[in-house]
């Protein structure tokens, strides 16, 4: 069994994949070809912006962002600590310094209620993570936000096709990032990313910061760097692309089996009655978690940690001197999260498997 079965979606869409390569390679095209330009235009039409700039990560995406906002020394960045390094990372990386805040038990996403406490006035934006496919409850978030005039980045990187309030991820907010990493709900066969916003001069500037700052052929503006996306990528995504609403409906289904059959020692996060999650992971928290996944692998079921060790007890954040009880939420959900084996194509065999192990993990963690 896999995690995630990219090898059966490949041979589903070998054909179209196929061809769109091909048609870079016979092109020669490799950077910036017009299959970048097309797949920037799709995906901002179908989130609702009307600007899409690509970039060779989610990570990237997010960096650039902060960037193109004039974020750097003093300032500061609010985000959640219960996240992939990525979200934190990039606010350090620019010389600006994390704020973290605390996330909601239910949903383990970033607290909304928790925000305005922690706004200063060096505080430049704020990173809410979508975390899981689940949209962050961005409608609160905004409303702060626009109370202190600061810009919101929605580090949509888990969530790129899911809804909040009848809005796309991406969409929502002053500006959205996403990642194309192969095992996202939309994926690319390399590393691949993009931001979305409705202003003109930010995605001017993003343009301009992810081909090394330059304006004009060797007249450089500001600091950039080398952020492009892949032509060849472009070229996966829009051959995939046709079908990913048909994934997210699977995923969806996938999710729901699990949901009804999961045991009661077995808690997901709350999907938000406002929120259309496309699962990027299916997440549960349950007690002696590490002893579980342990039973699990033995009985040939993979399984995943989204993530361990929130961003606050990094090593690379020591220098913001944080306790693990500074953020309670977050560091109880690292010690119980657990995702299973989800990806659109699985069968219910495949998912009676997994409930069948996880069941007699608990029976035989209950006999020890």
């Amino acid at each position: 069994m896999h995690f995630i079965d990219l090898q059966i979606q490949y041979q589903k869409y070998k054909k179209d994949v196929d061809a769109a390569i091909q048609k870079v390679l016979d092109s020669s095209k490799y950077i910036s070809g017009p299959e970048v330009h097309e797949l920037e235009q799709t995906l901002a039409d179908y989130v609702g912006t009307v600007h899409g700039v690509g970039f060779s990560s989610g990570t990237e995406s997010l960096k650039a962002t902060l960037m193109a906002w004039e974020i750097g020394p003093g300032d500061e960045v609010i985000t959640t600590p219960f996240t992939f390094i990525a979200s934190g990372e990039v606010i350090a990386v620019i010389g600006a310094k994390p704020v973290f805040v605390d996330v909601d038990p239910n949903t383990l996403n970033i607290d909304p209620t928790k925000i305005e406490a922690a706004i200063t006035p060096n505080t430049k934006a704020i990173v809410p993570v979508s975390l899981y496919g689940q949209c962050a409850n961005l409608s609160a978030i905004n409303a702060i936000a626009q109370r202190h005039k600061i810009p919101v980045l929605e580090d949509g990187c888990q969530s790129f096709g899911a809804v909040h309030n009848e809005e796309r991820s991406c969409g929502i907010s002053s500006a959205g990032a996403t990642s194309f990493f192969p095992a996202k709900p939309l994926g690319c066969y390399g590393d691949g990313g993009m931001t979305f916003t409705n202003d003109e001069n930010l995605a001017n500037r993003l343009r301009i910061i992810r081909e090394h700052g330059q304006a004009a052929r060797y007249r450089h503006a500001m600091l950039g760097g080398n952020g492009r996306l892949d032509t060849i990528q472009a070229a996966v995504l829009l051959a995939k692309f046709p079908f990913f609403e048909e994934e997210i409906e699977n995923r969806q289904k996938v999710a729901n089996y699990y949901l009804s059959n999961l045991p009661k020692e077995a808690r997901p996060p709350t999907i938000r009655p406002d929120n259309k999650s496309v699962f990027s992971q299916f997440t549960i928290r349950i007690k002696e978690r590490d002893k579980i996944q342990r039973l699990l692998s033995e009985k040939k079921i993979p399984t995943a940690i989204h993530y361990p060790v929130p961003l606050h007890r990094q090593p690379v954040f020591a220098y913001l001197a944080h306790k693990a009880d500074d953020f309670p939420v977050a560091q109880k959900a690292a010690s119980e999260v657990l995702s299973l084996p989800m990806h659109p194509f699985m069968t219910i065999s495949q998912q009676d498997q997994v409930l069948d192990a996880l069941r007699k993990s608990l029976q035989e963690i209950g006999g020890e």
